[in-house]
């Protein structure tokens, strides 16, 4: 007999009449890219069918809207009111249900931060008169509307059923409509909604009540909530379990999240960041589970099976709910139930899902190149004849082309100079929240170790040494350096980013990074938390978040938190003994609008201008450190790779010796590259 190591987390579950296969289920996830009438198309489909191919017990349809007149925060929302969407809904819920996994769907209504209703010309209503997130007034929803509201919900639960749904969600957390109801410090409606405990909870529970008549008692029926806001002014774990108990009895599953998605300091507490614990929420879950005899579900950085496998057989929820990891790795139930949870690709949590949402409206992952690509590798390709390929480099790209020309078939040769593969990123090794990087660079290698992919480290290639392999093919991806930039006194004493992962003994106690990039926030966000006094010098008018606008939610948390100076607008003219001296640019330097066109909170995420406003433009500052660290971008390694561009039949450039960018566009070019070989 097998014996499985996770036994409890693949235990079957029974929520009304349904069955589901274990404990696993994907949390709610949206899915932006939809027809001009906002149905699912066939990559939508595509999407959500991969992760019920992966092994997942349900699989949830994110962000649908019971009233597409009211209730939409965005462009792209599955709309259950529209009956000619019935085609496309019934596909996408039967791609997934043939799986064995079932289609389950989130009903959600924004209520007063419904900004795209709003836009369109519609009356919005909140539970209270007041202010939504982007300081419009929204009248408080009257009891017609409430009455009709609760009919929307029924009759687009009875929708979803009938196009093959086997679970509906009711989104009452994250500050929307049903959590604006449900808050203590929300809703004091002097009304039947409103005021006391029972009165807030009368809608969600009026509407599970429609949802039961239209389909029937045993019909599953999820809440989600939020245990505790998360942030001065919302509302605490006493008052989530005050709400839960109100539920207990009344759904069949009660799903514990956290905070508020309109309120920016918590959307990375919602989402974790890389900056919090795995299973950072699971208390919220843990104390409500103590109060009700309802079946709870947790949700928020779960990534490993170990802790989702401890979550359940202790007792502290009794689902565990998964959105990021399942996109770096959909198939992580099945290699988890397979006794294979090394060969699980970890989720780094650095938001690129998010980043692509927001500002591209299109899933991607910045580990997994499948994603945002799901129809197009849903299918085998046509076989090729085997060719000999060398793979010269052995950074993010290089291992991920070495990998999947290996599962291509070909003769795959990876060679790297330095004594271990994983490139510039292992400089961060010693970084707390960059684990999950390096478990992922860690992964890559372990896969490198159980295909035929013969690897050689130590390893200089010349045009010769290329020459000599007889390759049919080869793949480029030496990298890039970091650009040290040409300011009067600069000298060895100066650290680049990567010397100051690598030696922060080396930096004094006062440090100042030149560069407001990604790296230089992260540098100092590291070296703050090693006890340093930080100032971040950009000449920008404002830091950058790199095209990941979500990410930047969670690094300005961290820059508040260490006390970081961020000083923009302003540029190093010289490096001297006492720190670096400061010009000030004003807005000579205004980076273009960006092309992001994000409703709602989003607009708020990029970073705020920090402008010396006692300052003339071409005015100097002595900035005092000890150490200057230069974080100014990476210069890729073109004439490396031109020397090796004949030295075989097919040459191909990837990473950042192509273009420096980020893990996302390295691993999939890499992807791409060696699926055409």
């Amino acid at each position: 007999m097998y014996t499985c190591r996770y036994p409890r987390l693949f235990s079957p579950i029974r929520l009304g009449d349904t069955v589901f296969r274990n404990r696993l289920f994907v949390a709610p996830v949206g899915y932006e890219y939809l027809s001009s009438k906002n149905h699912p198309l066939s990559e939508t489909v595509a999407f959500y069918e991969r992760k019920a191919i992966g092994g997942a017990a349900a699989v949830n349809v994110g962000s649908a809207v019971p009233d597409s007149k009211r209730g939409p925060i965005g462009l792209s929302n599955l709309y259950l009111d529209d009956p000619t969407a019935l085609p496309p809904v019934y596909q996408l819920a039967s791609a997934i249900n043939r799986h064995g996994a079932v289609a389950a769907v989130e009903l959600q209504h924004c209520g007063a931060n419904a900004y795209i209703s709003a836009v369109r010309g519609n009356q919005i209503y909140g539970a209270v008169d007041g202010e939504n997130a982007l300081g419009w007034f929204v009248p408080a929803m009257p009891e017609e509307v409430i009455e009709e509201t609760i009919e929307a919900y029924g009759d687009a639960a009875a929708f979803a059923k009938f196009c093959g749904f086997g679970l509906v969600t009711l989104h009452a957390g994250h500050g929307w409509l049903l959590a604006q109801f449900l808050s203590p410090k929300v809703n004091n409606r002097k009304d039947r909604w409103g005021g006391s405990l029972e009165n807030r909870c009368r809608l969600p529970l009026a509407i599970v009540e429609r949802i039961r008549q239209k389909c029937g008692r045993r019909f599953p029926v999820e809440i989600r909530i939020s245990g505790s806001e998360g942030y001065e002014g919302g509302y605490g774990i006493d008052d989530g379990v005050a709400i839960a108990k109100q539920l207990d009895g009344k759904v069949d599953l009660i799903h514990v999240s956290a905070g508020s998605h309109e309120v920016a300091q918590v959307f990375t507490l919602t989402h974790p960041s890389m900056f919090l614990p795995d299973g950072v929420n699971v208390e919220y879950a843990v104390e409500i589970k103590k109060h009700v005899s309802t079946p709870v579900a947790t949700v928020g950085a779960l990534n490993d099976p170990e802790m989702m496998e401890e979550i359940i057989a202790s007792g502290k929820a009794d689902v565990v709910q998964v959105a990021r990891a399942l996109f770096a790795d959909p198939d992580l139930p099945k290699k988890a139930r397979a006794g294979r949870a090394d060969e699980i690709r970890p989720c780094i949590r650095c938001f690129e899902c998010f980043a692509g949402i927001t500002t591209k409206r299109k899933n991607r992952c910045a580990v997994n190149p499948e994603v945002g690509f799901e129809e197009d590798v849903r299918h085998a390709l046509p076989a090729t004849p085997p060719k000999r390929v060398l793979v010269v480099g052995g950074g993010v790209a290089g291992m991920q082309a070495a990998l999947t020309a290996s599962e291509r078939g070909h003769e795959v040769v990876l060679l790297e100079k330095e004594s271990r593969l994983g490139g510039i990123l292992r400089c961060e090794g010693k970084v707390p929240f960059k684990r999950l990087l390096a478990e992922y660079l860690d992964y890559q290698v372990r896969m490198l170790s159980r295909v035929p992919v013969e690897v050689r480290l130590g390893v200089m290639v010349t045009p010769e040494c290329a020459t000599a392999e007889g390759a049919d093919a080869i793949i480029c991806a030496v990298g890039a350096r970091p650009c040290k930039p040409d300011i009067p006194g600069i000298d060895d004493d100066v650290l680049g980013v990567e010397q100051a992962y690598l030696f922060p003994e080396k930096t004094g106690r006062r440090v100042v990074v030149l560069g407001g990039g990604l790296a230089g926030i992260e540098l100092a966000i590291y070296l703050s938390g090693l006890g340093r006094r930080v100032t971040i010098m950009e000449m920008m008018e404002t830091l950058s978040d790199g095209g990941n606008p979500v990410h930047a939610l969670a690094l300005m948390n961290e820059i508040d938190k260490h006390g970081i100076e961020v000083v923009t607008a302003t540029r190093a003219v010289e490096i001297t003994e006492g720190g670096a001296v400061g010009e000030y640019v004003g807005d000579a330097f205004t980076p273009l609008p960006s092309p992001t066109v994000q409703e709602a909170v989003l607009q708020s995420s990029s970073f705020s201008k920090v402008i010396r406003a006692d300052a003339e433009v071409g005015s100097t500052k002595l900035y005092g450190a000890d150490t200057v660290v230069y974080a100014t971008g990476l210069q890729p390694l073109h004439a490396e790779a031109d020397a090796l561009r004949f030295c075989a039949p097919e040459f191909h450039q990837i990473g950042d010796c192509w273009i420096p960018r980020n893990v996302l566009e390295a691993t999939r070019m890499a992807f791409a590259v060696a699926r055409d070989i």
